[in-house]
């Protein structure tokens, strides 16, 4: 989230989509009703009418798989009806930068972008680039005229997206589109604001990343990035799934997203050497250059005194992956059914139901030697071995299952989607065997370490070289204390102009925030981003030293809001720096006033003595000083001009991880598959061709498991536009079940409410297939079947596609046949979806695909 949950409160225009929000984020959703009590519009957009749709004033249905259509109309409508917020887009964005006079849109080339290459199914993106003037800046023109500027590339792209097409495309009747596209588009007022929330009904298909792109775009259209009740709000499914990738849960990301090297990256330098690319842009703050502050603080927190500028700050032990190599969940179980793994630690998960292709996934677990299931209960990956259709007799893989405690018999912080970092102390102590994570791992590393030091290895450096110092029984302060680092030798900060002391520190002392990490090895941090989380606490001359968990920023619990904008900055602690809206700067114009003043999230004011009540000046010039008032500033800069319209040698664009200050409209070079998104089909899909591009019905860049289409591998198998499976199918969870259901499905009461798998289907297709309601019904897809009950309602509809009826129908992926042990409850419903994944995450596409629905 770009924002945090509170703030949703703040919008005017409210777009779930992608998301059951009422459902699946009841807590969220608080803020949504709060928001239309007071006067905001709340729009759903969802292939299913739900208590989502319900709550919201305006409901548009549409197919699964379809969101670009959708979106891009949007975008098409905002352009055409010249409704963008004029200023911020010429300030902030980069609509007026211009492209490579060769480059071309799928519109020219049947559904691709120019430097396609079909053989490797990948971009050149040198393409793509952007045309630099004599001086090496990139050319712009703020009037937005030159043919070959992002605006009017933008602009005719999306031409192609009217309301006919879109409308045919996504089976969303017109009157609706338009309905949600000017109810929507008036926020490019700079008074107006929206937000959009999405889950994953947006990321999981093969265009989940440019789903939200395309939001993005029109985010930034209407002004609505960095403002308050604005930007681009994922809803985590989990309450911490922002902490976990926060902290490097990612194969190819280390903590607070450093790039994880690769092998060929065979120097210190050389990784670096990207981050420090001068950048021409007078304006850029360009913050990704501190890169080797943070990378370099990184290895002095994993390897300490071991690490020293002689041998790099430890870079030769830290873990690489192959040039190439991709290690992200599809390919990793992909590998593993190939026998390329030895073993496997299934901690806190059950992929045996939530992996696409769930029987893939089962078969892959039993070409291991060994594998170790940490979760609270037993589980259908844990005991994967006596499942269905499996004889244990066969299954050569040792399973060991540890037993761990749940979050309230733990002690530590969790990351909420809105970055607010939340201490939890230990409720009470885990039952029986079951113990904390942290102490598992404790202990396996101490006890990995002691095998070292006494039997050697082939490589044990990066082992033994690592400090380890958390306490026999793990300390989980310890740890946060490492994450926020540690200042490792006496040291004066420096004004870069004046060259006078701004700070002294001294060794030991806690790092006060990313600012002022070092590339000389003389800091420590575990996690650049939550620099700042735990500080120093205060001590009184003649006192004893104070308990230094009252340092614990995460645990603060304030209640004051002096903004009125439900920022609470007492309460918690929010990365970086405690911001509770990235990108704030943007919500003011060229001199630091506040486009929309009654929703004033930062303001550039005079700097007043509390005791004179007078502006302060600066004592060298006896020029009046100002500050920024509000929310912490993303990046402390001062505004891009001076009070009398000059430019501001200080001023830097607010958009200041963006290399060139701005926000990209056109992706110039960070995307897999295009720098503007476009539609195309899911892999399975109820129409023969992709009506906006004949040659690329699937998107060109999704990654495969099989070399030939019609030649699928034999667990990677698929049928689009077929007969033997019509009906569009997705997936979804429910309130009463978490994830695949292993800690609610072992909830009596839980398991009563809802207490078996089911399956949506509108009573129009119900009618057709002379199913009625409570019947138990077979779905099928190319990759197996399962049996669940049907459950008939109105909250589907027949969709027209194309000139066609397409039918759509949902089912919850809760459920496996380990709990209840009857196998009452039926088996998962990732048994039926595809392994193929998006082209920039991976994530698989579960949320659209073909099945077909029978009586059993």
């Amino acid at each position: 989230m770009t924002n945090h949950w509170i703030d949703i409160r703040n919008a005017d225009v409210i777009l779930i989509m992608g998301s059951n929000a009422a459902e699946n984020h009841p807590i969220s959703f608080k803020w949504v009703l709060e928001a239309r009590d007071k006067g905001a519009t709340v729009i759903h957009v969802d292939p299913r009418y739900t208590r989502t749709s319900a709550q919201a004033d305006i409901y548009a249905p549409l197919r699964s798989g379809s969101d670009i259509p959708f979106l891009g109309g949007m975008i098409n409508y905002i352009l055409q009806k010249d409704l963008i917020q004029k200023d911020y887009v010429r300030l902030y964005t980069n609509a007026s930068f211009i492209v490579n006079q060769d480059f071309k849109m799928p519109g020219e080339l049947d559904g691709v972008f120019s430097g396609y290459d079909a053989k490797a199914r990948k971009y050149d993106k040198a393409a793509w680039a952007f045309q630099i003037g004599a001086d090496g800046v990139i050319k712009k023109d703020p009037t937005f005229k030159d043919p070959l500027c992002v605006y009017q590339l933008l602009k005719k792209h999306f031409s192609r997206y009217d309301l006919d097409t879109v409308s045919s495309i996504t089976g969303t009747p017109k009157a609706d589109l338009l309905k949600v596209y000017e109810v929507y588009a008036a926020t490019g007022a700079p008074d107006k604001v929206g937000t959009s929330m999405y889950a994953m009904g947006w990321t999981q298909h093969t265009v989940g990343t440019q789903n939200i792109v395309a939001m993005t775009i029109i985010q930034q259209l209407l002004g609505n990035m960095g403002m308050a009740g604005g930007g681009i709000n994922a809803l985590r499914g989990e309450s911490n799934v922002q902490g976990s990738t926060d902290h490097g849960l990612l194969f190819h990301i280390l903590p607070s997203y450093l790039r994880v090297p690769n092998a060929s990256t065979d120097t210190l330098e050389a990784y670096i050497k990207p981050f420090a690319a001068e950048i021409k842009e007078p304006q850029s703050a360009n913050w990704p250059s501190n890169s080797n502050k943070y990378f370099v603080s990184y290895l002095k927190a994993i390897f300490g005194e071991n690490a020293t500028p002689e041998n790099e700050f430890g870079y030769q032990w830290l873990p690489k992956i192959d040039d190439g190599q991709n290690a992200s969940w599809l390919v990793m179980f992909n590998e593993m059914l190939k026998g390329k793994y030895k073993g496997f630690f299934a901690w806190g998960q059950n992929p045996a139901c939530s992996s696409s292709n769930a029987g893939k996934a089962r078969k892959a677990l039993a070409s291991l030697e060994w594998m170790v299931n940490v979760n609270l209960f037993d589980n259908e990956t844990a005991s994967f071995w006596r499942g269905p259709g499996v004889k244990p007799a066969d299954v050569k893989t040792e399973v060991f299952f540890l037993p761990c405690a749940s979050s309230v018999e733990k002690e530590g912080s969790v990351t909420n989607s809105g970055r607010w970092a939340q201490w939890r102390t230990r409720a009470v102590e885990p039952p029986g065997q079951a113990r904390p994570d942290g102490e598992i791992i404790n202990e396996l590393a101490r006890k990995v370490r002691e095998l070292y030091a006494k039997e050697g290895g082939a490589f044990p450096d990066p082992v033994l070289k690592t400090t380890w110092n958390y306490g026999e029984k793990l300390d989980t302060h310890v740890v946060a204390r490492e994450i926020n680092g540690y200042w490792l030798a006496d040291k004066d900060i420096l004004d870069p102009k004046t060259q006078a002391v701004i700070s002294s520190w001294k060794k030991g002392q806690l790092v006060a925030s990313f600012a002022t990490l070092q590339a000389d090895g003389t800091t420590s941090c575990g996690a650049w981003i939550y620099s700042g989380s735990y500080g120093d606490p205060a001590k009184k001359e003649g006192e004893p030293a104070p308990d230094p968990k009252k340092g614990n920023k995460m645990a603060k619990r304030g209640k004051e809001d002096p903004t009125g904008l439900g920022l609470f900055p007492n309460w918690s602690w929010s990365w970086p720096v405690n911001r509770r809206t990235v990108y704030n700067r943007a919500s003011v114009d060229e001199y630091g006033q506040p486009w929309d003043a009654k929703r004033t999230l930062v303001k550039w004011v005079p700097d007043v003595d509390p005791a004179t009540k007078e502006q302060k000046k600066n004592p060298t010039t006896g020029a009046p000083l100002f500050k920024w008032a509000g929310d912490v500033i993303d990046g402390g800069y001062p505004p891009l001009k001076t009070p009398d319209g000059k430019v501001n040698p200080d001023g830097r664009l607010p958009f200041i991880m963006k290399k060139n200050g701005v926000s990209n409209i056109f992706g110039s070079d960070s995307l897999s598959d295009g720098p503007f998104p476009e539609h195309y089909e899911p892999l399975e899909c109820p129409i023969q061709e992709n009506p906006l591009s004949k040659a690329h019905r699937i998107n060109p860049t999704a990654k495969l498991f099989y070399t030939d289409a019609a030649k699928s591998n034999a667990e990677d198998v698929f049928e689009s536009c077929s007969t033997r499976y019509p009906f569009v199918a997705t997936t979804y969870r429910v309130t009463e079940h978490w994830q695949t259901g292993v800690m609610s499905r072992n909830t009596p009461w839980l398991l009563e409410t809802v207490p078996q798998s089911f399956i949506e289907i509108s009573r129009e297709l119900a009618a057709e297939k002379g199913i009625k309601n409570g019947d138990t019904i077979k779905v099928s897809s190319a990759r197996g079947e399962i049996k669940c009950k049907a459950v008939v309602t109105f909250r589907f509809k027949p969709f027209k596609v194309m000139g066609a009826t397409v039918h759509q129908v949902g089912l919850p992926w809760c459920f496996g046949w380990h709990t209840p042990a009857d196998g009452s409850g039926g088996d998962s419903s990732n048994l039926l979806t595809p392994t193929i994944g998006d082209a920039n995450t991976m994530i698989p596409e579960t949320k659209a695909f073909m099945v077909n629905v029978e009586k059993a």
